[in-house]
């Protein structure tokens, strides 16, 4: 049975951290002397004192079953978004909810999208909020629930299972808060080293910590209208380059190389080869690609930047890829099925999964041969369950759905099939720029209110990797 005062009080809780996050907003707006200074101190006690009273009113102390975990989740999500578009409405910089909905959901769920015409526009409060949201959704923002609530116990492992349910482990401890507070300690030094390098080639303290938060996260929101191409600096888009490729591998991968102290275990893991693979080789195709750039390095510069942007579902753009030739966007197209490893913090369907279906191919081509012959697909030396294999072509399955679904309702609402179909994929796959109308140098801004609310709603399944957010619609999950 699913209990809604226990959600609520989990919910209250995680909206207080919200409430703590805008209060740096208004840090940020008190030290750039802006005029939002009351108003975003206002949004900021709103989301305290909502989460402080449901977490009062509401107060237990009881342990919470799997179906609650998902609960708990999904609806901690949808309610840090809601509250996430009161810097911006009660500012007046966006004063549509729909567009607000739309700019907070693409920020926590790392998507990049954006609605704004003009970034550049907006005070440096509300895009450093921008940039926060991204940051704080990159790594989870249960995972920092768990992180640094006390006395969660075993309840903390519902959450966690609920919020990264992907198809490899991310856990390093057999306690689920210690493997929390490690991935996020990594994801804050490696934050911490990429901003200290952006700041040395050249980006002002602000720029720095805004792209180092959307980096990290693989989320690509960017102060500049032209994205990282206003940095013509080199070694500020090869370091970019650099962390959103190691951004999009596990965290735990990265935590267990910084306490064995070898970079070995990166070419002893499977996904972490395919995933190199993938680049290597789709860069070289996209170098043939870039036909409006002669230079050397700066066309692989830029064919290696936009394909581990894409990879890793960051969006990050420092030209218009969308008059790349054929080849070079058909490549770029393919990667927005893929996404980058599981346990990073990149969406879409993960190399991991993609990896399983590989080794099951080969296993059944293997078998047409050898008949009686039993062979366990093996990832690494995890050897993996049919339960798993099940588990991760119905995800295949469902995902193609909802975007062949998705892409037809687009078309209905007037958007040309490109344009529909790359929209879809970058809000369910959280990687914000598309081709066509929602091209790297357009948004989606144009688009209906309606069209909004169900890219936004793509963006939380892709985010949630659908289960925890289509199991709430099953009337059985609510009964006893």
């Amino acid at each position: 049975m699913v209990r809604s005062a226990v959600i609520l009080n989990y919910m209250g809780k995680i909206l207080v951290i919200i409430g703590i996050a805008q209060i740096s907003v208004v840090l940020c707006a008190i030290i750039y002397s802006e005029n939002e200074v009351i108003k975003l101190l206002i949004s900021a006690l709103i989301t305290i004192m909502t989460g402080f009273m449901l977490s009062k009113t509401f107060a237990h102390n009881h342990s919470i079953n799997y179906r609650e975990g998902f609960a708990i989740v999904t609806l901690g999500w949808i309610a840090a978004s809601l509250f996430g578009t009161l810097p911006f409405i009660v500012s007046g910089h966006i004063p549509s909810f729909a567009d607000a909905f739309f700019e907070t959901v693409s920020g926590f769920t790392t998507t990049g999208a954006s609605i704004l015409t003009d970034v550049e526009a907006l005070p440096k409060s509300l895009l450093f909020w921008r940039s926060l949201t991204q940051w704080l959704g990159g790594m989870g923002i249960m995972a920092l629930f768990i992180a640094i609530i006390v006395g969660l116990g075993a309840r903390a492992n519902q959450i966690f299972r609920a919020e990264v349910p992907g198809p490899i482990s991310n856990k390093i401890s057999p306690r689920v808060r210690d493997t929390a507070r490690a991935l996020w300690l990594t994801y804050v030094v490696m934050s911490a080293v990429l901003f200290l390098l952006l700041w040395a080639f050249g980006m002002n303290i602000f720029d720095s910590l805004c792209h180092t938060f959307s980096t990290m996260a693989t989320g690509g929101f960017s102060t500049k209208n032209q994205s990282i191409g206003y940095y013509s600096s080199p070694y500020i888009q090869w370091t970019i380059t650099l962390f959103m490729f190691l951004a999009g591998v596990n965290f735990a991968l990265h935590y267990l190389i910084y306490k064995k102290k070898t970079l070995s275990q990166y070419w002893q893991d499977k996904e972490f080869k395919l995933y190199s693979l993938i680049i290597i080789v789709a860069s070289i195709i996209a170098f043939f690609g870039v036909l409006h750039i002669s230079g050397g390095e700066e066309k692989a510069r830029a064919a290696v930047f936009q394909v581990i942007s894409i990879m890793t579902t960051t969006g990050y753009a420092t030209a218009d890829f969308d008059i790349w030739a054929p080849m070079g966007k058909g490549i770029l197209l393919v990667l927005m099925f893929a996404g980058a490893c599981a346990g990073s913090t990149s969406g879409g369907i993960k190399v991991g999964r993609y990896l399983i279906m590989l080794q099951r191919a080969k296993i059944e081509l293997q078998q047409m041969v050898h008949p009686r012959a039993i062979m366990p697909l093996r990832v690494g030396d995890r050897v993996i369950n049919d339960a798993l294999v099940i588990n991760v072509l119905q995800f295949f399955f469902i995902y193609i759905f909802i975007v062949l679904v998705s892409t037809l309702i687009m078309s209905i609402m007037g958007l040309d099939y490109v344009s529909g179909l790359t929209a879809v994929l970058s809000c369910i796959g959280n990687i914000g720029p598309g081709f066509g109308l929602v091209g790297p140098t357009n948004n989606y801004g144009f688009l209906s209110d309606t069209a909004k609310y169900l890219l936004s709603l793509l963006m939380l399944l892709g985010r949630l990797e659908i289960y925890p957010f289509l199991i709430l619609f099953i009337p059985q999950y609510w009964k006893e």
